[in-house]
């Protein structure tokens, strides 16, 4: 008798440290298997201050055959400070000379918040290597439409990821959404699994945010482009996801009930969008 081969089995993923160009950074990584094996793997993007296990969810939720690579921005979760600070195109570059030494040519790309637009930086700098790109809660950086002046204040230190009981009792008001309820939840991602890393490290992520736009890229952005944004995002308010679905040629808005995380706290409801645009063969 031969055993029954199942194809929706998720490979094990892969923690490791990998030095790049000097920097040392901590990257998960699982590997495509069945129908999806060679396939372009899925490069996720973090939000800010947040190391890779609060992306679990999400990556829990996505089919289990597609690969998926995740990773601590420098100074972040696992990876220690970078020896200088760094800019969106110089994270950008790294990234792409990490994805060479992991043997990816081309990739797809998913960015949430802070992530997203070091998404659209690796859309614009690596075109013939980025794939397709799904943008989640994110803005166009400095030129966009602002979060409350209240939300942006509590976003200018990293306390939330270091103290449990702030976490939740800031959560409904800076990632709305489900969190409104239940704010324990924001506590929960942040804390459970996760792993705060230095505040230079948050501080150098902000610098890099500093000053930087894709407002004047996004026209000539040429891959197909999913935009998803929350009816009910405190920290990136709607607008800012038809702003920028409106400037991309190539793109659809995918407007979800839910807040600034609604990705990774109703992940069941959302990986199914993102499954499908990554597979979809059809230009848009």
């Amino acid at each position: 008798m031969t055993a029954d081969v199942r194809d929706d089995v998720a490979a094990p993923d892969r923690v490791r440290s990998l030095a790049i160009r000097g920097i040392s950074v901590r990257i998960s990584e699982r590997p495509g298997t069945g129908a999806l094996a060679g396939e372009a793997p899925l490069l996720l993007c973090n939000g800010i201050g947040a190391s890779l296990e609060a992306l679990q969810p999400l990556v829990d939720a996505l089919d289990p055959r597609r690969g998926v690579v995740r990773f601590d921005v420098p100074g972040v979760g696992g990876s220690p400070p970078p020896p200088v600070p760094y800019t969106m195109a110089g994270l950008a570059s790294w990234l792409g000379a990490m994805m060479t030494r992991l043997g990816h040519p081309t990739y797809d790309v998913l960015g949430l918040s802070w992530g997203g637009g070091l998404a659209q930086q690796l859309a614009f700098q690596h075109r013939r290597r980025v794939r397709r790109v799904v943008l989640v809660a994110t803005g166009t950086g400095s030129l966009m439409v602002p979060a409350h002046p209240r939300v942006l204040a509590t976003m200018l230190t990293p306390r939330r990821h270091r103290d449990a009981d702030y976490a939740a009792q800031v959560a409904p008001r800076i990632y709305g959404g489900s969190m409104r309820t239940d704010p324990a939840r924001g506590a929960r991602l942040l804390h459970e699994a996760t792993r705060a890393g230095s505040r230079r490290g948050y501080y150098l992520q902000l610098l890099a945010g500093a000053g930087w736009s894709s407002l004047p890229a996004l026209p000539l952005i040429r891959q197909p482009v999913l935009v998803m944004a929350g009816d009910d995002d405190p920290i990136i308010p709607l607008v800012n996801g038809r702003v920028i679905a409106r400037l991309l040629p190539h793109s659809r808005l995918h407007v979800y009930r839910g807040g600034h995380l609604g990705v990774l706290t109703e992940s069941d409801e959302l990986a199914p969008v993102i499954d499908s645009f990554l597979s979809d063969q059809e230009p848009l």
